[in-house]
């Protein structure tokens, strides 16, 4: 691997090229903090694929996108004389040891959950006024409801264990059942999510990789079942449900 000093050298050719590319190419002079937004989220979602293939080639691609967008930001931000790549750097390095009295301090802990614990304590005395202020509000529903159970998990807002949390999960769904109104069941339902996922966490699954892991399974597999039902010179739109099951069960034996 690469010794600290190739690293950096690295780092600062790629300082120097994001220079060149906003003096001198077109598409990076006209772009903004703005304009980059959905592009950043566009990267890290394909960082997130290649991280749930567990493909390392693909993840140092995606992380370079990613690393390229920190620094084009960071430039934007020198422009406006507001902050440069160093006081992002300098503000990530007082934080990291600020939160880690553990580390650079003569704070004991006993194991990671109580480094979490002191990681949300330390982050209101920064300022934040809620233990749920990080929480970015934009975050996918599912991803913000394990990002909201595992911030209170750390002031101790938490079910003693697993079964205790599929007792909550039992409870939401017979509400579900019992609910007629249909705005209502809609409430409800988002209950028996809220909860599902609760006990996901407490279990040690990440729901969303979970839930992932299953959308790439049934692409796989309806695809699969569209390749078989082509071999047949069959067209799905045209095939009963029963028919279609029938291929379904095959291309399951075939995943």
């Amino acid at each position: 691997m690469n010794t600290k000093q190739e690293k950096l050298e690295a780092f600062g050719r790629l300082l120097d090229i994001m220079d060149d590319l906003r003096e001198k190419c077109p598409w990076d002079q006209k772009q903004t903090l703005e304009s980059l937004r959905h592009l950043t989220l566009e990267e890290t979602y394909e960082l997130s694929d290649a991280i749930l293939q567990n493909d390392l080639q693909e993840i140092k691609k995606e992380l370079g996108d990613v690393l390229l967008h920190l620094v084009f930001y960071a430039k934007i931000g020198s422009e406006k004389e507001s902050f440069d790549i160093a006081d992002v750097i300098n503000s990530l390095n007082e934080k990291l040891i600020f939160r880690h009295p553990h580390i650079y301090g003569d704070i004991e802990v006993k194991d990671e959950e109580e480094v979490k614990q002191n990681w949300e304590k330390l982050k209101l005395k920064e300022g934040n006024k809620s233990i749920l202020g990080g929480v970015p509000k934009s975050l996918p529903s599912l991803v913000k409801a394990y990002r909201i159970q595992d911030k209170v998990k750390g002031i101790g807002f938490e079910f003693h264990d697993a079964e205790d949390a599929w007792k909550k999960v039992d409870e939401e769904i017979q509400e579900f059942h019992a609910e007629t109104d249909l705005h209502k069941k809609e409430q409800e339902l988002g209950d028996v999510f809220f909860s599902l996922i609760n006990y996901a966490r407490i279990s040690g699954i990440n729901p969303d990789s979970a839930l992932e892991m299953t959308n790439l399974k049934f692409i796989s597999r309806f695809q699969k079942m569209e390749g078989l039902a082509e071999e047949q010179d069959l067209k799905l739109a045209d095939m009963s449900l029963e028919e279609m099951d029938v291929l379904w069960e095959k291309a399951k034996k075939l995943s």
